[in-house]
């Protein structure tokens, strides 16, 4: 049971280990690590807690298999339903658009012998090369996921060891450049903690207990923070801002990122481990996501009566992902501020009426999070402030951030 637990608790935590984290020191660069960390705690203890008012209504399940759609439908009908799977959907859409034009970047960075067709080429090849693991089966995936996720902690722990003792403390002290960006990023900084499509899966892997499925969730999100923590230390504290904005300006790509760290230390080494580390940090996140769009993408399917291929479903998984990454290869930031909008009402707003709905059917529910309906108002509130955020910016009353 102990075994299960962890193992749940580390699924979290890799989940949660992606782009998001990869995209915090390129959308952060002009905000100083001191308002970085200020956003960094709000949204932990934001995206917590709304899974943990999954946890409450899960306790109302019928089935423990029952996915987050079903909760939808059970408490607000069929509207409920498509909702929430329009949002998840168009949510994993948009994170693996992201993942492809990062992974594409990072590939494309060490084959410049290709030219012109460099990037195109290192895109494709990211996807249909980790495409194949997810159309041969999830035990395919579970074992190289396995493999991946310890090599990328052992390049994260490298990455670390050498850069923070570069950590200057006048780096760290550093000033937003303008005002309003905490606000700005947020919709990618929410991505961080996006974990919450795995929830139903935990949540039948641990039998529907809801003791082990709150541990695991709240041990598996601790660890995240701690590694964005020393991440951002890591990144702020060696980079001067000026020079680090300048850089990423000129490429807002995770490539401009590991670029970055070499003009500033001048080692190939950390910068060639900051790029390994990246690309396994992208590798395992896509993995996660597109097996969880591919299983998606089949219950839709069979609710129409259509049963389509494993073949099939990679090409309606990976297709439309790949085409915004041949068509935008520069839209890293861009797909993430769409994929934390997405992500703003499936992982926190549906939350907050699942859980006032729950709480008004079943008020005496043995485990009932902290905080009342006050605490679910705040959260809502601050939802639908970061799901705006993209047409605050757009209509100048939010400025942008790198890329």
């Amino acid at each position: 049971m102990k075994n299960k637990t962890f193992g749940s608790a580390l699924l979290v935590a890799g989940t949660t280990i992606g782009a998001g984290m990869l995209a915090m020191p390129l959308t952060s660069a002009e905000m100083g690590f001191t308002y970085t960390m200020a956003l960094l705690f709000l949204l932990w203890i934001l995206l917590s807690y709304s899974a943990l008012l999954f946890v409450e209504v899960y306790q109302t399940v019928q089935r423990k298999d029952a996915g987050i759609a079903t909760l939808a439908e059970q408490y607000f009908g069929m509207v409920g339903r498509v909702l929430a799977t329009l949002s998840l959907v168009i949510f994993m859409y948009a994170i693996l658009s992201a993942y492809v034009t990062g992974g594409g970047s990072l590939l494309a960075g060490v084959l410049p012998f290709l030219g012109e067709h460099a990037a195109s080429i290192s895109i494709i090849a990211f996807t249909v090369i980790l495409g194949i693991f997810i159309v041969i089966s999830t035990g395919a995936v579970d074992g190289l996921t396995r493999l991946l996720f310890m090599i990328k902690l052992v390049a994260f722990v490298l990455v670390l060891t050498m850069m923070l003792p570069l950590v200057q403390g006048e780096n760290l002290m550093a000033m937003p450049l303008k005002e309003f960006l905490i606000i700005s990023a947020s919709p990618v900084f929410f991505t961080s903690f996006g974990f919450h499509v795995i929830i139903p899966s935990i949540n039948n892997y641990l039998d529907g207990d809801i003791k082990r499925l709150r541990a695991a969730i709240i041990g598996g999100t601790a660890l995240p923070l701690v590694a964005y923590i020393l991440w951002q230390m890591a990144t702020h504290g060696v980079f001067p801002q000026a020079k680090f904005v300048e850089i990423i300006n000129n490429d807002p790509t995770l490539n401009g990122l590991v670029d970055a760290t070499y003009h500033v230390t001048g080692s190939n080494l950390i910068s060639g481990s900051v790029r390994l580390f990246s690309t396994l940090a992208l590798v395992t996140s896509f993995l996660g996501v597109s097996l969880s769009l591919f299983d998606c993408l089949d219950d839709l399917l069979k609710r129409i009566n259509i049963k389509a291929g494993r073949l099939a479903l990679g090409v309606l998984t990976f297709l439309p992902p790949l085409a915004f990454a041949l068509f935008y290869p520069e839209g890293f930031i861009a797909a993430l501020g769409y994929a934390g909008q997405m992500f703003t009402f499936y992982g926190l707003v549906l939350p907050v009426g699942l859980a006032w709905r729950a709480r008004k059917l079943h008020p005496n529910l043995p485990y009932r999070v902290i905080g009342g309906n006050l605490t679910l108002l705040i959260a809502l509130l601050l939802g639908l402030l970061i799901m705006n955020v993209p047409f605050l910016i757009e209509g100048g009353y939010l400025p942008k951030v790198i890329g």
